[in-house]
């Protein structure tokens, strides 16, 4: 009853409220304030100007509408970089070991690790830097472009304006070649010279069409519509054959043959290995790709990645022009450069294939080694077998070992040879360790040829069938009257749990040993059906 009163209660404030708004709104009731001390424009409709009823709000207000939790303090501000505080001339307590700084310690350093930190030289102490915090609201930390300076675009804008003007300065020294090329070759055939200047002309405007070079590249191209109505997506199309050739996948339709994958319509091995090559179209993606201008292609790419790994500013798909241009310098370089080592080597040190004779001093030069050979033209004896040497270390005996490890096999283990140990680092003992451990081995073998002879075999226990298990009980079966009457008492306890299940255990002892005494009580106990006076026992 309280709680229908207390709401019937919380229903006439509110009708009230809102009559005291529409009171307000046609000037019969004094402004309301808000939370702020600003008035509230009557003509202006504030929606959900009071909070709802079920609030239990003490007066009208917006705070159920607002960001209440935004913290009114927060700074977009971002990090100084690079700023420093204070300049210290000497090592302090507690500093960084390598450079001096009081904000970081030598394992957080950033600065190069010096031959003798500054704490022992007290020299060249780094200043301290700025350490800044700030606490990011839930789209500051994922504002991707915080702290990102507008003015460091300016050196993206220099390098494409730098490539521009690189660019128009090469056409114009290109015109201006071509142009003295013409003056020169002027006192030629008039016909040659018209014709040589119309190929100037368009090379001259292939040079300044080189900006969009798509137009000029899409003879190869074949546009097709891919799984859309209206043809949303395009893709060329590859390995482009006539109709009238077989396809690669009925070439062999052997299924441990070639794999064909229909989706990029590639086969990569040949689907006729053993056919003669003379008369097979087809040899695989793989030949293709391996040979010709693919493998020069190939080739490209792998330089202008090493190129631009290496600093060049260079890339095969953003400038491919440039990129062809470089790789057929670096070609060129490359070549100039063997043949100027080769005719350096060549200077200093000659070149016996030139030369026409053999000088008479190696002819009949003459040694006192004497080498024998056999009718093979094999060397028997007189030049000694090199063996090479690995880079790990030989023969190194250690714990007077005069064998090394790995010399000894025996029982699949390793050993050395000079004592037969199969222990890794163990101290040689020689002969002497080896007549020890025959002895030792001889005795454990007569002591186990003696533990079997002294071993007696052992009795065959005869299974005995209890009479109490599915046969009649013999007449000269003796029962122990205790242990029967302790059984026919477990009999009587377990009818009784069979009856009333509330006196059953929680824990059940259960076993398979069952004794003579027991199956009698459970003979006794049980109930015959074939007995006809079983209902008077």
């Amino acid at each position: 009853m309280a709680t229908a009163s207390a709401a019937f209660k919380s229903r006439e404030d509110h009708r009230k409220q809102i009559e005291l708004e529409e009171a307000r709104k046609a000037g019969l009731a004094p402004a309301e304030l808000d939370e702020d001390g600003k008035e509230i424009n009557p003509h202006i409709p504030q929606y959900m100007s009071s909070a709802p009823w079920y609030l239990n709000a003490e007066k009208p207000s917006l705070k159920h509408q607002r960001n209440w939790k935004s913290d009114p303090n927060y700074t977009k501000s971002w990090y100084d970089r690079g700023a420093k505080i204070f300049q210290a001339e000497k090592y302090r307590k507690g500093a960084c070991q390598n450079c001096g700084a009081m904000t970081h310690t030598a394992k957080a350093c950033m600065d190069r690790p010096r031959k003798i930190g500054a704490k022992y030289t007290n020299k060249n102490i780094a200043p301290d830097e700025k350490i800044e915090s700030f606490e990011l609201d839930y789209d500051g930390k994922r504002d991707r472009w915080n702290g990102y300076d507008p003015s460091t675009y300016h050196r993206v804008v220099d390098l494409y304006e730098a490539k521009e003007d690189a660019r128009k300065k090469y056409l114009k020294e290109q015109q201006i070649k071509k142009l003295e090329e013409k003056n020169n070759n002027q006192e030629g055939d008039d016909a040659a010279t018209s014709d040589g200047d119309e190929e100037d002309d368009d090379d001259l405007k292939v040079d300044e069409a080189k900006v969009d070079e798509s137009r000029q590249m899409d003879f190869a191209k074949v546009e097709k519509r891919v799984r859309t109505t209206g043809g949303g997506s395009t893709g060329t199309v590859r390995n482009l054959r006539i109709r009238e050739d077989t396809a690669k996948y009925l070439l062999n339709l052997d299924i441990n043959s070639a794999h064909y994958d229909p989706k990029t319509r590639s086969m990569r091995e040949d689907p006729l290995p053993d056919a003669d090559p003379n008369d097979k179209f087809y040899l695989g993606d793989n030949q293709y790709r391996n040979s010709g201008q693919a493998l020069e292609f190939k080739q490209m790419n792998i330089h202008s990645w090493e190129a631009f790994d290496k600093g060049q500013d260079m890339h095969m798909q953003a400038a491919p022009s440039q990129a062809e241009l470089l790789y057929k310098n670096f070609k060129v370089a490359k070549d100039k450069l063997k043949t100027q080592t080769k005719d350096t080597i060549m200077e200093k040190y000659g070149n016996a294939s030139t030369e026409d004779e053999i000088p008479m001093e190696l002819l009949l030069g003459q040694s006192e080694r004497q080498v024998e050979y056999d009718r093979a033209g094999r060397i028997i004896k007189g030049q000694e077998v090199i063996l090479p040497k690995s880079k790990y270390e030989e023969d190194v005996l250690a714990n007077n070992h005069t064998s090394v490890w790995g010399s000894w096999w025996k029982d699949h283990q390793w050993g050395y040879r000079c004592c037969q140990q199969t222990i890794r680092n163990s101290y040689c003992t020689g002969s002497a360790g080896i007549e020890a451990a025959e002895a030792s081995l001889d005795l454990m073998k007569a002591n186990i040829a003696r533990k079997e002879a002294c071993e007696e075999s052992p009795k065959k226990v005869e299974e005995k069938r209890m009479a109490a298990w599915g046969s009649d009980v013999p007449e000269d079966l003796e029962l122990n009257e205790e242990a029967l009457a302790n059984a026919l008492k477990k009999e009587d306890e377990r009818k009784r749990e069979e009856k009333d299940e509330r006196k059953r255990k929680y824990n059940v002892k259960y076993t398979n040993d069952v004794t003579p005494e027991e199956m009698e009580a459970y003979r006794m106990k049980r109930v015959h059906h074939e007995d006809p006076m079983k209902d008077f026992l």
